[in-house]
């Protein structure tokens, strides 16, 4: 979809993925992030969390991707900015995807070119919120 198919309130689903032990500790030895909350069950316990909790990058790696899967194709040339809010853990084991709306959809000053501001919201199984927040794009006009 390119500008002019972008009008604000337009929304659409993702595809899901279930966040596996195998994406937490990969993303671990990609970032360096091996704080105990994502390694180690009885430590993620001990705050309170059924268990280990995926890292929040990870699970907003995982939303681009789905984002980038899902029937609704954006002619997108960037990303520009992400604002993002972790609003519950997201757990090993937790099938995620989001809600994705047009927030805005504007020409930018280069021509052929556009900014779409989508809000996402990202949603476990049990369909509660653990993600939110808008990521605005450079798309084809």
């Amino acid at each position: 979809m390119r500008l002019a198919d972008l009008t604000p309130g337009r929304a659409w689903e993702t595809p899901g993925i279930v966040v596996t032990e195998a994406h937490v500790v990969a993303f671990a030895g990609l970032s360096g992030d091996f704080f105990a909350l994502h390694m180690d069950d009885e430590f993620a316990r001990a705050q309170g969390f059924e268990g280990r909790v995926a890292h929040g990058l990870l699970g907003l790696a995982l939303v681009d991707g789905l984002k980038n899967r899902a029937t609704t194709q954006l002619d997108a040339i960037a990303s520009l900015e992400w604002r993002w809010r972790f609003v519950a853990p997201i757990l090993v084991g937790d099938r995620i995807q989001a809600r994705i709306e047009v927030l805005e959809a504007r020409a930018s000053s280069r021509p052929g070119r556009g900014v779409v501001r989508l809000a996402l919201t990202v949603h476990n199984q049990r369909g509660q919120p653990v993600q939110e927040g808008v990521n605005t794009l450079l798309v084809r006009a």
